[in-house]
């Protein structure tokens, strides 16, 4: 028996998120590139820059971020190629991030705290201190994204962990000892970013062992 064959309906193709959408950390990270590159090419000023950034972490939805690169190339309507945004690792760091913010101000995380998967830390005129040396890594691989303008962001980790970072200082600093633990299960620091005026640094400090640290708190809990 013949089938009349039906003709195939066309398939709508997929059209930008909402603009009323909640932005995701991706959509804040797409953005940021964005901008990291406009400036890095004289598109932007320093000042422009960190007004833009700015607003960009602020944002909590889709439609406050398009418009702050509809007057970038590749921006608007028209797709741009997707780039990770880690210089290395994976993008497993799932869950919310931790936004760290000064501005003309300073924001410091210190202690016995717990660590995310990923940190954002941005400072315009300001300090932002991220100390790991005591932090309990409720995962191996931890991401931190630093932004600093006419700044500074000054990260601290134990010294028997590993530390890579990807980045670049436009008339700044950005510097990241790299370290490579003997350990195959430590805990993995990427820190990634720019620093435009300002300065962006990871290193170990000296005498903290992670290891100590985590005895000590089994000690306090009574295992």
């Amino acid at each position: 028996m013949d089938l009349e064959k039906q003709p195939q309906q066309p398939v709508a193709p997929a059209g930008p998120a909402p603009a009323g959408i909640r932005a995701s950390d991706a959509d804040r990270d797409r953005i940021a590139d964005i901008l990291r590159e406009a400036v890095a090419e004289g598109r932007l000023t320093a000042d422009e820059h960190a007004e833009r950034v700015d607003l960009v972490y602020r944002a909590k939805t889709v439609g406050e971020l398009e418009p702050l690169v509809q007057d970038l190339p590749a921006a608007g309507g028209a797709a741009r190629p997707a780039s990770s945004p880690y210089g290395y690792g994976s993008e497993g760091t799932a869950g919310p991030a931790e936004n760290l913010v000064a501005v003309f101000s300073s924001s410091t995380r210190r202690g016995r705290w717990r660590v995310g998967g990923r940190t954002n830390a941005f400072s315009l005129f300001g300090s932002v201190e991220i100390d790991l040396t005591e932090a309990l890594f409720g995962q191996r691989l931890t991401v931190i994204n630093a932004t600093s303008i006419f700044g500074s962001v000054e990260i601290k980790v134990p010294e028997n962990i590993s530390l890579r970072g990807s980045g670049t200082g436009i008339f700044g600093n950005f510097e990241v000892d790299t370290l490579e633990s003997t350990d195959p299960e430590a805990p993995v620091v990427v820190v990634n970013g720019y620093s435009v005026f300002g300065n962006v640094e990871a290193k170990p400090k000296r005498g903290k062992l992670i290891t100590n640290l985590q005895k000590q708190l089994r000690k306090h809990l009574g295992h």
